[in-house]
Parts: structure tokens; sequence; C-alpha cells
């Protein structure tokens, strides 16, 4: 999938809030990767890493699997603080 690359530098807003939720959680990418798969969404650490730094659009569809690992809210992702 071809998605545009964002002139911000950032290509999503819930890269950081996923990435303090995975660590706080003492979980590694991979395993929320598999997490995810477990859910039945094919993602890969690489795709988690991306996320996190982002250099990656998260597209909607994939915001309730990481609401779902994390047991929070999607806006709760999408805070912006």
């Amino acid at each position: 999938m071809k998605l545009f690359k964002c002139q911000s530098g950032k290509c999503n807003i819930a890269g950081r809030k996923i990435r303090e939720l995975r660590e706080a959680s003492e979980m590694s990418q991979e395993e929320l990767a598999a997490k995810i798969q477990l859910l039945g969404h094919s993602i890969s650490q690489k795709a988690i890493s991306r996320i996190e730094t982002g250099d990656r659009v998260i597209p909607d569809y994939e915001l309730p699997y990481f609401s779902e690992v994390f047991n929070i809210s999607i806006d709760d992702l999408l805070e912006n603080k």
C-alpha cells in the first residue's frame, strides 16, 4: 500500500502514545505486532517501529487493534499532548 509522505515529518499523532503504552507494558515491538496479529490484522515489527517514529501513517482501520491491545479508547490514542 502506497501512502503519502507527510510534510511535517510526522505521519501520525498516535505513534508517541503507542510507544509510551508499549514501553509502560514492558512489551517489545515484536510482541505488540504479535498481539495485533492474534486479533486478526497482519502488521510487522518494522511497521510498529515506523508508526512510533511517525514515519508511517496509521490507517483508521488499524486504530481499534491498538486500542484493544492497550485497553484504551481510540480518543485516548489520538490525544495530542
